[in-house]
């Protein structure tokens, strides 16, 4: 249904059903990717994420910018080749940038996405972090568009 009124939400199929001519109906319905029970969580958080990745257009698992690649999964990032120190928060915030290059990211959609439900957040908390990427990753890596928001900068 979702399908015939326009949406392209990624649709992960989680079921008991296992025969195959229900795996076949359920990806011929317009799902995206089908996994029946028994399944691990672990496996399931996986496939969520190769369906981001395809709806993002990506098909590898590393993100890039540049000198910069980000594994998203070991939660790994380097520069020039070398581990980056990155805290949750920073790899996070870099990820997001990433996952959205070439689009402005206003700022009360990256604090969603970083922050939970009910945390409290000190006025200049994005710009805290902006800032020790800044000096992680050079001063253009992320540009600000004052009342907008940020993007990615040069990538050189």
């Amino acid at each position: 249904a979702w399908r015939r009124q326009g949406s392209d939400l990624p649709v992960l199929v989680l079921t008991a059903r296992d025969a195959l001519a229900d795996r076949v109906g359920g990806l011929d319905a317009g799902a995206d990717d089908y996994l029946a029970k028994p399944f691990a969580l672990a496996e399931v958080v996986a496939r969520l994420r190769a369906l981001h990745r395809r709806r993002q257009g990506m098909s590898q698992p590393l993100l890039s910018h540049g000198r910069l690649t980000l594994d998203p999964v070991g939660r790994v990032a380097t520069l020039d080749g070398a581990p980056l120190e990155l805290t949750a928060r920073e790899l996070a915030l870099l990820e997001l940038l990433l996952c959205n290059k070439g689009r402005v990211l206003p700022r009360e959609r990256i604090e969603e996405k970083l922050y939970g439900w009910g945390q409290e957040l000190e006025s200049n908390a994005l710009e805290v972090h902006v800032h020790h990427l800044r000096k992680k990753l050079g001063a253009g890596f992320i540009r600000t568009l004052r009342g907008i928001g940020y993007t990615l900068g040069d990538p050189a």
